[in-house]
């Protein structure tokens, strides 16, 4: 399989900023406004370029993408009086959705959602002690799920719509 120059570098755009935002996450457990806004602008940018077709699918996946986290952020606030997820992670989500679009978007929260109990796992195994308030860098889980989708994003369309 033959890839485009130009995906060639729309592909390690994306890449290393969803490794640079894992790393930090999983350090300072924070996803800094100027890469998650800046990997927001690219993925309209790029799909603008690539597929101004499906533009408006783009926009869509990152306003339900951040307003479904913030939604969620809020009702967690409200239910157990603490904060359980940051409004980065929210931020993140909307630039993954206008990379992936619509169609891919609650395949990679799903994917991200079922990181997180593996992340905590991996911590209990490094001898880290895991309780029900210790913080989970989330916004690792999204970038690790939406660099898989994004790679597989052909296959996974093909398998779904057969």
């Amino acid at each position: 399989m033959s890839i485009a120059t130009d995906e060639l570098w729309w592909t390690c755009l994306l890449g290393w900023t969803l490794l640079t935002l894992t790393w930090i996450d999983v350090r300072d457990l924070l996803l800094p406004d100027v890469l998650t806004v800046l990997l927001l602008a690219a993925g309209l940018i790029v799909i603008a370029f690539e597929d101004p077709a499906s533009l408006t699918d783009h926009v869509i996946a990152a306003v339900l993408g951040y307003l479904g986290l913030v939604a969620i952020a809020w009702s967690y606030r409200r239910i157990r009086g603490r904060d359980g997820l940051g409004m980065g992670d929210a931020k993140l989500l909307a630039a993954i959705g206008a990379w992936l679009g619509l169609g891919l978007l609650p395949f990679t929260l799903l994917l991200a959602a079922c990181l997180g109990p593996l992340a905590a796992g991996g911590a209990t195994l490094a001898g880290k002690r895991i309780t029900a308030t210790t913080p989970i860098p989330f916004g690792a889980c999204l970038a690790l799920a939406a660099w898989l989708v994004w790679l597989y994003a052909n296959s996974l369309e093909a398998w779904f719509l057969r």
